[in-house]
């Protein structure tokens, strides 16, 4: 089918859960995503190291429902963000074999912008 690309955004709420490990900080998150994909996302994010200095990193993992350009169903996505000498690097991704529904076989990559707060994302999918 090709690649498919959608532009969105989403609102996000956290709240501060047990720490996994000693020195490592863990939030749950529920977001609400609006745009090319219109749906509701659940998960965890932990982090570690010291962000104030500017050295840090995360991994997050989400699982969202909704309609992706008129498809409905659902599908996984991972994150792995670091942050050294205060320069930061992102890899947000579908998890492949994750989809439901009409997404099943989706694969694909998302970009994040953060601009002013507000969570602006390019969505770039297959389907097989």
């Amino acid at each position: 089918m090709g690649t498919h690309e959608t532009q969105g955004s989403f609102e996000i709420d956290m709240s501060p859960g047990e720490p996994l490990l000693d020195g490592t900080g863990r939030l749950d998150f529920t977001k609400t995503w609006d745009g090319g994909f219109v749906g509701t996302g659940r998960g965890l994010l932990v982090s570690g190291g010291d962000p104030q200095s500017g050295n840090a990193g995360y991994v997050a993992f989400e699982t969202v429902e909704g309609e992706l350009d008129g498809r409905r169903g659902g599908f996984a996505l991972h994150q792995f963000g670091t942050m050294s000498g205060g320069s930061p690097t992102l890899s947000y991704a579908i998890v492949p074999g994750s989809g439901t529904g009409d997404l099943t076989g989706i694969s694909g990559t998302i970009n994040l912008d953060i601009v002013d707060g507000h969570h602006e994302v390019t969505i770039r999918y297959s389907l097989a």
